[in-house]
């Protein structure tokens, strides 16, 4: 599982784009004293993925290193005159978010032992599923503009969007589809120190309406690990994308709307 969300991971920034991947290259870090089929497990999740996703392994590099790490370095292909932007958002868009947020909350909360490996599982399915139904569905309509959603968080990635298109966007945090049990974990405080980071970071660019709670709060800030696409799109084709992502985005919803630059990036409210 853990080869399969990192290849899903690294696949995710060329279907963010419109884009087709082609090969890939495992970059692996892993310790001598772990055993060999651990090691096999992950390159064998990865391989999983990329093969789903049509593209070949062409190589690799490893090292050996006291703290196991694996990912990808992912090439594609698109045409000059259709790859997707994250910085062509329109006023009047609406943005739909094709996948459930909090996997960043979910996973350290696994970390701390506060759920179960049974309770993860939902989260761990989530971030090892491909964008790839969800560029499918998209491409047959087109994008105004694109972003995946990963450590920035949702209003991170929201915020580039906005800045690079200079325009404002609307969240509505309350529609926002959550991972189960995300919400109870938030409450309790269960987030990583990403999701601080990401609201240091962005603190002066986003406003937040008085009735979006605390935690709510936190869940768009938590940063993602191979999260779903944002896709800005004209407001008179939404209803059909949404048709169109119902089998391979079952949970992608209207997550907020593109308005005229105003004084902030973003502005949430319930």
């Amino acid at each position: 599982m853990y080869g399969q969300i990192a290849a899903a991971n690294a696949l995710s920034d060329v279907y963010a784009m419109g884009g087709e991947p082609t090969f890939a290259l495992n970059i692996l870090c892993f310790p001598s004293s772990l055993p060999l089929e651990m090691l096999r497990e992950i390159l064998d999740g990865g391989y999983q993925k990329i093969k789903e996703a049509g593209a070949i392994i062409a190589g690799g590099h490893s090292i050996d290193d006291p703290i196991p790490k694996y990912g990808l370095c992912v090439s594609g292909m698109a045409h000059p005159g259709k790859i997707w932007s994250n910085a062509t958002a329109r006023e009047g868009d609406l943005l739909i978010l094709t996948k459930p947020l909090g996997s960043g909350i979910t996973t350290t909360a696994a970390k701390a032992g506060v759920i179960t490996p049974e309770e993860l599982a939902p989260s761990a399915a989530v971030m090892a599923t491909l964008n790839k139904g969800a560029r499918d569905a998209v491409a047959t309509l087109g994008a105004s503009a694109c972003t995946d959603i990963t450590g920035f968080g949702l209003l991170g990635h929201a915020e580039e969007m906005a800045r690079g298109s200079g325009k404002t966007i609307q969240i509505f945090a309350g529609k926002a589809p959550l991972l189960p049990g995300v919400l109870s974990l938030a409450e309790r405080g269960m987030a990583p120190g990403g999701a601080a980071r990401n609201q240091e970071y962005l603190q002066e660019s986003v406003t937040f309406a008085q009735d979006v709670a605390p935690a709510l709060q936190s869940i768009l800030w938590d940063p993602q690990t191979s999260g779903g696409l944002l896709v800005s799109i004209p407001e008179r084709d939404a209803g059909e994308l949404l048709k169109r992502l119902e089998e391979p985005c079952p949970q992608a919803v209207v997550i907020g709307q593109v308005l005229p630059r105003e004084d902030v990036s973003i502005r949430v409210i319930h």
